[in-house]
């Protein structure tokens, strides 16, 4: 089995410490299952195959049979208690949960530096900021940025974005960007910090209807469709968004950074029902 802090499916940690059984040694779903105090002998491969879920106060039994204990037993539970997460807050406080328990044992949970890029609008503002004012320190960033931040939120995002590798340092001091973009990637908790950051960036996009109609650019359209021309708006909206990305990319020096939102939502039900 991989180390446990590289799983973020509990399931995935039950197959993998199955298969690794059966390879060695004659082991079986039904062995396994009595280990584990359930009656029913094929439970726990119905669980790895996604019909079944393992509940909470199950997992401490599981662990104890896969021979979890201390710190490994700990972060299975809080696999068990991410996956059983219903609502997005109940989501993230797992996973931060997961990422605690790593971080006392000094190692990494994965996907945890994306997600916490996600968490704040200010990673992504500072990103594109501080190549841009080669030399500058965190108390003239703060200056320039709107909302106004502090000083200390700016120094301590700059050390999160060099620490985790969304930016680097040249030997003049100088930060450059690692990647042009950065990937949601594969788990699925980061979705739900994006989510988070996207409702940030939609309180600010109300702040900023008050400013001049020089530095700003806002319109909409209520409209009534159908869902084919739903999903050709789609298609055009990822079009338009790819044409933003090359004007970006070909426009080269950075005078100030801004956000686009594009939102596109319902403001009712189906009036004409499921068809």
């Amino acid at each position: 089995m991989k180390p446990i802090t590289e799983y973020v499916d509990y399931r995935k940690v039950i197959l993998d410490f199955y298969n690794e059984k059966k390879q060695a040694s004659v082991f079986s779903w039904r062995v396994f299952a009595k280990s584990s105090g359930f009656s029913s002998a094929i439970f726990l491969k119905y669980v790895c195959e996604g019909k079944k879920n393992l509940s909470i106060s199950a997992a401490a039994s599981v662990a104890s049979a896969m021979s979890l204990a201390g710190f490994d037993a700990a972060y299975f539970n809080a696999l068990v208690v991410y996956a059983s997460a219903k609502t997005d807050d109940d989501k993230m406080k797992a996973y931060e949960e997961m990422c605690a328990l790593a971080k006392k044992r000094k190692v990494r949970t994965l996907g945890a530096n994306e997600y916490v890029f996600f968490k704040s609008w200010k990673n992504s503002l500072i990103r594109e900021l501080a190549p841009a004012m080669p030399g500058a320190k965190p108390f003239e960033m703060a200056k320039v940025c709107k909302p106004l931040i502090s000083a200390n939120d700016v120094g301590d995002t700059l050390a999160f974005l060099e620490n985790e590798g969304f930016l680097k340092k040249d030997d003049k001091d100088v930060y450059h960007q690692t990647d042009k973009t950065i990937s949601i990637g594969s788990v699925d908790v980061i979705p739900v910090a994006a989510r988070n950051l996207q409702r940030q960036m939609g309180e600010l996009a109300l702040d900023a209807v008050s400013l001049s109609p020089s530095e700003r650019s806002m319109s909409g359209i209520t409209m009534g469709i159908t869902r084919n021309g739903y999903e050709r708006i789609v298609k055009a909206l990822a079009e338009f968004r790819k044409q933003i990305l090359n004007i970006v990319s070909e426009d080269g020096d950075t005078e100030q950074v801004y956000r686009l939102n594009l939102q596109f939502f319902p403001l009712t039900e189906n009036v004409r029902g499921e068809r």
